[in-house]
């Protein structure tokens, strides 16, 4: 990095030497105008429009236009007014960081110490650890006045340069001053929304889509040349983007919920056998929705304490399910029956106390006996 600006912190009669460097730049793939004819480059001149000459940027001074009269500054007139001129970072406050309205910020800039000593610039750096504040601060840089937030990253003072308030427009907007019902249902929803997406804001994961789909039109222009279809290289039809149906808002964020939530887990429409695949004992409870959604339902039934599941299946073409099909099955003389009439599965009955469940082969004729 190259530094742009020499200057001090003024900390009360503390002078901190410090240099300023740019803390961002542009990762933008830098494209230039040409002729779409002949690829020719387009370039820009300042030419007069009295004169018609073109003129160097050494002999181009700036003006200021005012009720009709034109008034021409000077370069050396302009290096004489005395903020210009000041290379002090003067700090006026100690504020705290919540008080910073985010929309102020402009750009960010690192100090490093420029003298022998950095003492005096790791004092100030523990200052604003200890009091947990950021410094207010006031300095010129590039012909302009400035504001600025001085605060801490990684053991490094940055400084942020702040907006005037008469910078910041007011936002008033008159489809907002209506009176807009929110239903109480609907802030449910959408509470549950933000929960679900809720994390940890980590910058690493996002990436910049249209420079690296723009690369990506580069190398394959650079490869097809004139033949290049962006069909093939995007994968979608040109200009296609993601315009969605206009729904209302309660059904958007019943899909938004279901989306996550399908995300996260099994799907609700999913077979009994995928529920329990690859799952024990332990898995027996998140497959019960899976059952119920597939049309088989099971009933467990209660002993002194030992619970009896039945395992039902979906499979229609096995051999059981033929067998099944022949045979005539009894039907229950008792209302609390627990047994399930579902093709192909299999009946959960409960024995004595402590007993486990016995399956009987669904080509028999099966009886439910009263639990326990």
């Amino acid at each position: 990095m190259r530094a742009i600006w020499k200057g001090a912190i003024a900390f009360g009669l503390v002078n901190v030497p410090v240099k300023v460097y740019s803390a961002t730049e542009d990762h933008d793939i830098s494209l230039h105008q040409v002729h779409n004819a002949d690829g020719g480059r387009i370039r820009y001149q300042r030419r007069c429009e009295v004169c018609g000459e073109v003129v160097d940027y050494s002999d181009i001074e700036k003006a200021f236009d005012e009720d009709g009269r034109t008034v021409v500054l000077s370069k050396d007139e302009l290096k004489s007014i005395p903020a210009e001129n000041s290379h002090e970072i003067e700090v006026v406050q100690f504020v705290p960081s919540e008080q910073l309205e985010p929309m102020m910020f402009e750009k960010s800039y690192y100090l490093e110490p420029d003298s022998k000593s950095p003492k005096a610039y790791v004092l100030l750096r523990r200052a604003l650890e200890d009091t947990d504040r950021v410094a207010i601060v006031q300095f010129a840089l590039r012909e302009k006045t400035r504001l600025g937030a001085l605060r801490i990253k990684d053991d490094v003072l940055v400084l942020q340069s702040l907006l005037w308030p008469d910078e910041v427009r007011e936002a008033k907007f008159p489809s907002l001053e209506a009176d807009i019902r929110i239903s109480a249902q609907e802030r449910d929803m959408s509470a549950a929304l933000v929960e679900s997406m809720a994390a940890d804001f980590e910058p690493d994961s996002f990436t910049d889509e249209y420079q690296v789909q723009l690369r990506q039109l580069i190398d394959a222009k650079l490869e097809q040349g004139e033949s290049l279809d962006t069909g093939e290289t995007f994968g979608v039809e040109a200009g296609e983007g993601g315009k969605g149906e206009v729904i209302d808002l309660m059904e958007a964020l019943k899909r938004s919920l279901d989306r996550k939530r399908g995300g996260e887990g099994a799907s609700a429409t999913g077979t009994a056998d995928e529920a329990d695949d690859g799952k024990g004992d332990a898995g027996e409870e998140e497959a019960k929705p899976a059952r119920r959604s597939s049309g088989t339902k099971a009933s467990a039934a209660k002993s002194s304490g030992t619970r009896a599941a039945a395992k039902t299946g979906t499979d229609d073409s096995g051999p059981a399910a033929k067998s099944a099909t022949r045979s005539t099955a009894t039907k229950s003389t008792s209302a609390k029956s627990t047994a399930s009439k579902s093709t192909g599965s299999k009946a959960a009955e409960t024995k004595s106390t402590g007993s486990k469940t016995a399956a009987k082969p669904a080509a028999k004729t099966t009886r439910a006996r009263k639990p326990a």
